[in-house]
């Protein structure tokens, strides 16, 4: 029926395409939306083959057949190769999870072969033309860069050196592989940035495959320097601001090992220490970095430790530690006036207790902290918020929150009773931390104050108390008459106020 050789062939190509089309329709393959617009190509090209005695008779000029009919071959032979690449790879081999690049690649040999083909059917001797050694040179300086590109992305994807999803650095670069295509590689960055960089240059270069250990992904280890002053000895350092970091609760780090410290070098300012720990999610390692500098600095304030300013810098300015102590003197003072706790005592045992005052700064999630450790202390909130949790086997319960003027671990203060819960930090806070030993002068001194702190430490316990809520007022009275009974006794005992009162007067000074 259809006598020309070319329309012959282009149809048998078209019918070919057309069977494999629908096979891998009948398969479900993942790429099946691709071979829709191809054959449509493909059509395209079968359309124009048939008409192309039509367009000769338009233009007038047998220049115009050949035109045509070439043009009509290449599409039909781009949809051919296209739908034929996308059926193997696929559907036949779509278990085999073929590198995207290989498409790419059997494509552009595909085409280069049919180009080939079509210049010695029209009679072009290709033989001669690239025998001629400038050409030949020519040929390969202009495509040197091109196959250097095609083989660093075919060595990239075969030899699996980065993936689509590894985070990796490159020089100073640091970002995400989101493409390996035949000629670049795309990294992403949190900068909203995609840089492409060619393949060759890529495989010139180092490559670091960040959270992986060969075939192991494992966290991604950030080093974050810093430096306190040589007064500081550094065991004393990394056991104290480890034993901060690991209490913290800082997102996307791994809690298991938790953050580590160590001396890293002596500098002409200080002592240079760096963080290490494990990222989660290398996404988002700028935010964790700086909530790991938010909690260290808190933790370093803490402790009393000082980042040293520059040895070579000379600084003249006022002596502000005057107003700097008087502010401070004045913030402790309110922290006291606001607790009902201290309300029985005088100005000046108000004064005296505030020089016993320790500031303690405190990070978004650290623990103050945990329940049933040992305690002799109280603390007041002069600024922010903790949490008072009460600690599962799998979870926290959330019992209060207390906010800024408020106070906590009374019992620890004066009675010496372990921590009945945990508390922690609920955004950044500052508690001033009162020790026995700081209250102890004022008590010996007035020992008289054990029945007013005894009466508040009831009042407090009966506003949380649940079965005291259920008693009637004149049971309530009663039991909180012998609770505050109870009180007076253990904080004498916890004071050593008992022994005085029965030794003989003569005795007392």
């Amino acid at each position: 029926m259809f006598t020309d050789p070319t329309l012959h062939a282009a149809i048998i190509f078209a019918g070919m395409a057309l069977v494999l089309t629908l096979i891998a329709f009948a398969f479900g393959s993942s790429r099946r939306r691709g071979l829709v617009p191809m054959l449509v190509v493909l059509i395209v090209g079968l359309l124009i083959v048939l008409g192309r005695d039509t367009l000769q008779s338009w233009f007038g000029s047998p220049t115009a057949n050949a035109v045509a009919r070439e043009l009509g071959l290449a599409l039909v032979a781009f949809g051919f190769f296209r739908i034929a690449i996308i059926f193997v790879f696929q559907t036949v081999l779509a278990r085999r999870n073929i590198p995207k690049i290989l498409d790419d690649v059997v494509m552009a040999l595909a085409l280069v072969g049919y180009v080939i083909y079509r210049l010695e059917a029209g009679g072009v001797n290709l033989a001669g033309m690239i025998t001629g050694t400038a050409l030949l040179g020519a040929l390969a300086l202009s495509g040197q860069q091109t196959l250097l590109n095609l083989w660093g992305g075919l060595t990239l994807q075969m030899e699996k050196t980065c993936r689509i999803g590894d985070w990796i650095r490159i020089d100073n670069l640091v970002g995400q592989v989101v493409t390996i295509r035949w000629r670049y590689t795309a990294i992403a960055t949190i900068f909203n940035e995609t840089i492409v960089i060619p393949n060759a240059q890529v495989m010139n270069n180092r490559v670091t495959v960040l959270a992986r250990r060969g075939e192991e992904s494992y966290a991604w280890l950030r080093y974050l320097p810093f430096q306190l002053a040589f007064a500081h000895t550094p065991s004393k350092v990394i056991e104290r601001l480890e034993h901060a970091l690991a209490e913290a609760e800082i997102a996307n780090v791994v809690r298991d090992p938790p953050p580590q410290i160590g001396c890293t070098n002596y500098n002409e300012s200080g002592v240079e220490y760096t963080v290490r720990y494990g990222l989660v999610d290398p996404a988002d390692y700028w935010r964790t970095d700086s909530a790991i500098r938010a909690h260290l600095f808190a933790a370093i304030a803490r402790e009393g430790f000082t980042i040293p300013y520059p040895q070579r810098v000379v600084e003249m300015r006022a002596d502000a530690r005057p107003e700097q102590a008087q502010a401070d003197r004045a913030a402790r003072l309110r922290a006291l006036r606001s607790s009902d706790l201290f309300g029985p005592l005088t100005d000046e045992e108000r004064d005296a207790l505030a020089a016993e005052l320790s500031p303690l700064l405190f990070a978004d999630g650290d623990v103050i902290f945990h329940s049933g450790e040992k305690a002799e202390s109280l603390y007041l909130v002069a600024e922010g918020a903790v949490r008072v949790v009460n600690e599962g086997k799998d979870r926290r319960y959330e019992l209060a929150r207390l906010v800024a003027p408020a106070y906590f671990g009374e019992m620890g203060l004066l009675l010496g009773q372990p921590r009945a819960a945990t508390v922690v930090a609920d955004g950044e806070a500052l508690c001033y931390r009162l020790d026995k030993r700081g209250f102890d002068a004022i008590i010996q001194a007035r020992p008289e104050l054990a029945d007013a702190l005894a009466r508040m430490l009831v009042q407090r316990q009966a506003a949380n108390d649940a079965t005291l809520r259920a008693l009637d007022a004149d049971a309530r009275a009663r039991h909180a008459s012998s609770r505050a009974s109870e009180f007076v006794r253990r904080i004498q005992q916890f004071f050593g106020l008992d022994q005085r009162e029965k030794e003989p007067a003569g005795r007392r000074r």
